[in-house]
């Protein structure tokens, strides 16, 4: 059974870069025969937190693979040591949570071939060149990495939103990467300044609902906080549209700073942030994390530039999406949202 899954194994060979490509900050794409790059402080951490047993951590993956390999035979994903952790990790070591995570991943990328189809870092250049998302480039205390988030530069007459979601989609890919993120997750900060009525209804809640359903129950990372600045009176609509969509856990994790920097810096330090949010690091740089993405457009060519991985697979019932049902129900809700959208602004 093995033997024939290699064929269809889409694990990322490694990919020669010459020095001083842009990757200097950002740890690199990990090798593919798996060594543990953990610290003894990070291992400690994973034991606890995620219920990851050092020395039973092979063993784990060798379970979850077991599982892919009996129960979707015909599931074309990688089975290399280091992409499976990524969902034991996500979901505490827990095999059944797991393969429902990987599944999950994988019938995403099937319902949304607008995001999914052609998706390299070469294509959303122009997103990135705009300034729409950037990853600052030192970590907070707890070791995570902050995705900073700027929906007011982009306008609905630039280019369609879905291609925001493609660079968002390309930029969860490589941060989940290293092992130390797959430990300590990630800390967004978005700030809403320059977002208006234009931009708060383009997206509507059937794609709200899509977004968030990746980034909850479809995509192996830890959000462990989202703290929004400088939202305007808008935002109490926006979030309305999103709400409905949320977990109750991470309901919990937004964190509302409006204008106030000192709020903001009670949970993300001014060491780490960017002279334009009152911290000590120079101004935003936001080239730098648009060369770590396009310095890498073969490593997602082998990603995703590939046959449908999960053509001949069937799925349990109860997926992630069920194509357009329900959408006159999304579309009904937007209607009433809307609304409170005006009223707002």
């Amino acid at each position: 059974m093995a033997d024939q899954h290699e064929s269809i194994d889409l694990r990322s060979p490694p990919v020669d870069r010459p020095a001083g490509t842009g990757l200097g900050w950002f740890p690199r794409a990990p090798p593919p025969i798996y060594s543990c790059t953990l610290t003894p402080e990070l291992v400690a951490k994973a034991r606890e937190e995620l219920q990851e047993k050092p020395e039973w951590r092979l063993r784990d993956v060798q379970a979850l693979r077991d599982m892919i390999l009996k129960e979707q035979p015909n599931l074309r994903t990688r089975l290399d040591d280091a992409f499976l952790l990524r969902f034991l990790r996500a979901r505490k070591f827990d095999y059944d949570r797991a393969l429902q995570l990987l599944l999950n991943y994988h019938a995403g990328r099937k319902a949304w071939p607008e995001v999914f189809h052609d998706l390299k870092p070469s294509t959303v250049k122009h997103v990135l060149d705009l300034g729409f998302l950037t990853v600052l480039p030192r970590p907070d205390p707890n070791g995570r990495y902050i995705l900073c988030l700027r929906p007011g530069k982009w306008k609905p007459n630039d280019y369609p939103f879905v291609d925001n979601v493609r660079a968002l989609y390309l930029t969860l890919e490589k941060l989940i990467q290293p092992e130390e993120t797959q430990v300590n997750g990630i800390v967004i900060l978005a700030d809403y300044s320059g977002v208006g009525m234009s931009q708060a209804s383009n997206p509507g809640p059937f794609l709200a609902k899509r977004v968030v359903s990746i980034l909850q129950d479809g995509f192996p990372i830890r959000i462990k906080a989202v703290n929004i600045i400088n939202e305007p009176r808008i935002f109490k609509g926006i979030f309305a549209i999103i709400k409905p969509f949320l977990k109750e856990k991470m309901a919990e994790r937004y964190i509302l700073h409006g204008s106030d920097l000192g709020s903001l810096h009670r949970n993300i330090p001014q060491s780490v942030l960017p002279e334009e949010y009152g911290g000590l690091e120079v101004q935003l740089d936001m080239s730098a994390w648009s060369r770590v993405l396009l310095d890498c457009d073969e490593e997602f060519i082998v990603e995703f530039c590939q046959p449908d991985p999960l053509e001949g697979v069937v799925l349990p019932d109860s997926m992630l999406f069920e194509g357009e049902q329900g959408s006159g129900q999304d579309d009904d809700t937007f209607r009433g949202l809307r609304s409170q959208l005006y009223y707002c602004y």
